[in-house]
């Protein structure tokens, strides 16, 4: 995964703190549709910085894709998938019906809200300095 940040500040142990600056989907051109006035929202985050950029500099930077996909199949497969195991089993003889999905959904959500704080502890994506920005 690949994005285009700027330098804010410089490490002397090899890395530095850059911002990436979010935009809306409609790219906050409100004053073009008198829209809704989506604010922009930074990001501030390290990387390594092998290529020695300096404060104020335009760079691309590189993060491990396979972490961000993991994060992906557990925030919507898994309460999905529990959600439709929770229906089936809630359709057996003798059990609570409809109420199987809710319970396997919320089991889901609980899931997912435990992986994110799993994954603030452990802080396993590693992003790199690749190149300038043009």
């Amino acid at each position: 995964m690949e994005q285009t940040v700027r330098v804010r500040e410089c490490r002397p142990d090899g890395t530095a703190q850059v911002i990436h600056v979010r935009e809306s989907a409609c790219s906050g051109d409100c004053h073009k549709c008198s829209g809704c006035g989506a604010a922009k929202e930074a990001v501030v985050f390290t990387a390594q910085n092998p290529i020695g950029a300096k404060v104020g500099d335009l760079v691309k930077v590189e993060s491990q894709t396979a972490p961000v996909l993991k994060a992906a199949v557990v925030l919507y497969v898994l309460p999905l998938v529990l959600f439709f195991l929770g229906y089936y089993l809630g359709t057996l003889p003798g059990s609570f019906g409809v109420l199987g999905g809710l319970a396997g959904f919320s089991l889901g959500i609980a899931g997912v809200i435990a992986y994110d704080r799993l994954v603030l502890q452990k802080k396993n994506i590693s992003y790199t300095i690749t190149s300038f920005a043009e």
